[in-house]
């Protein structure tokens, strides 16, 4: 399943399993995260899991590339021993949170759901029905810190990035592009449709754990008024 360990720059090991959008491969991937994260090896820094990969930064004062590279195919193989059907069959009832997220798809936060309803030729309540009943999986945080990247989303739902990217994305905002949705943690340029907006905040750096989501969770989104959004508003943390 693995297909390569390699040095990535002076301070980090890329490891890329099949190169496919999979949840059985991100299965896996988050597999071999946990079991490196329990192996507690001296010298690993940070991890970053992604659709197929797992990024481990290290302290190449305190551990060789090459030692950590053999630690890691020795971790791997009891991991990666696995069939493919066994991480397709465990994803679900492996993941490890399943959160609910309250969206508000009123204006003045849906600022595309509009012009969505009318390209997609789907009514608005349709569109919030479809992208409400899906239960979604954290597959990796990228882009800007903490933002989230979720699939699968139904076909009806699939759509192209918008063609002019704004400058301005407000914090919070839930978006769709492709297959995915995701959520901006902070004030940012972008491309995706906005159909709405969260009242939590997702990341907050002054915490211990900034970050509200993790790789391998499970998400659903329950729509809200605005009233209940100015109530809510930022009321996690």
């Amino acid at each position: 399943m693995i297909k390569s360990i390699k040095i990535y720059g002076d301070q980090a090991v890329l490891i890329n399993f099949e190169q496919q959008i999979d949840p059985a491969i991100n299965a896996a991937v988050i597999a071999l995260q946990n079991a490196i994260v329990q192996a507690k090896i001296d010298g690993v820094t940070y991890m970053i899991p992604a659709y197929c990969s797992l990024t481990v930064g290290y302290n190449p004062k305190v551990i060789e590339f090459g030692i950590l590279q053999e630690v890691i195919q020795q971790i791997a193989i009891g991991v990666t021993s696995k069939d493919m059907s066994d991480f397709r069959k465990s994803d679900i009832s492996n993941s490890q949170r399943l959160l609910k997220i309250p969206v508000c798809y009123e204006e003045p936060y849906a600022l595309d759901l509009k012009e969505l309803s009318e390209e997609k030729n789907l009514s608005v309540e349709k569109i919030i029905e479809l992208h409400t009943s899906q239960i979604f999986k954290v597959y990796m945080l990228g882009f800007l810190p903490g933002f989230v990247f979720m699939g699968k989303l139904p076909n009806a739902l699939q759509c192209n990035r918008k063609v002019t990217p704004r400058l301005r994305v407000p914090a919070s905002s839930v978006g769709i592009a492709g297959f995915q949705t995701g959520i901006y943690p902070t004030e940012s340029p972008g491309g995706w449709q906005i159909l709405g907006r969260t009242p939590l905040r997702i990341f907050n750096p002054q915490l211990e754990k900034p970050f509200h989501f993790q790789a391998g969770d499970e998400v659903q989104f329950y729509s809200i008024t605005a009233a209940e959004f100015l109530t809510l508003n930022y009321s996690a943390t």
